[in-house]
């Protein structure tokens, strides 16, 4: 899995998607998900590594099956949280994670 961190106004925020997924944009019906390499495309990550930078953050986007399962075993989102959208689970995480979480 590819995993970015980006910093904007203060607040960590990482992007996680299945390494496959990049470059790709998937649509239904007026929804559409661009998984722009700017935006994604970062270190590739194996999945307890996935794991520990979800417990530092305050916001995840997530795109995908194996990076979705993540989130899921670890208890940050549950299935009412994923959007399927073409076929594809796409999810993001919100959380108060303390000055810690903060660049």
């Amino acid at each position: 899995m590819y995993l970015k961190d980006h910093i904007a106004n203060g607040t960590r925020l990482i992007a996680i998607c299945d390494r496959e997924l990049v470059g790709q944009t998937f649509t239904d019906g007026a929804l559409r998900l661009k998984v722009s390499e700017f935006f994604y495309k970062g270190e590739l990550t194996a999945p307890d590594g996935v794991k520990n930078a979800l417990r530092r953050v305050e916001v995840a986007n997530l795109v995908g099956e194996r990076s979705i399962a993540c989130a899921l075993e670890e208890g940050f989102i549950t299935k009412d949280n994923i959007l399927m959208i073409d076929g594809v689970p796409h999810a993001q995480m919100a959380m108060d994670a303390g000055p810690a979480a903060r660049m």
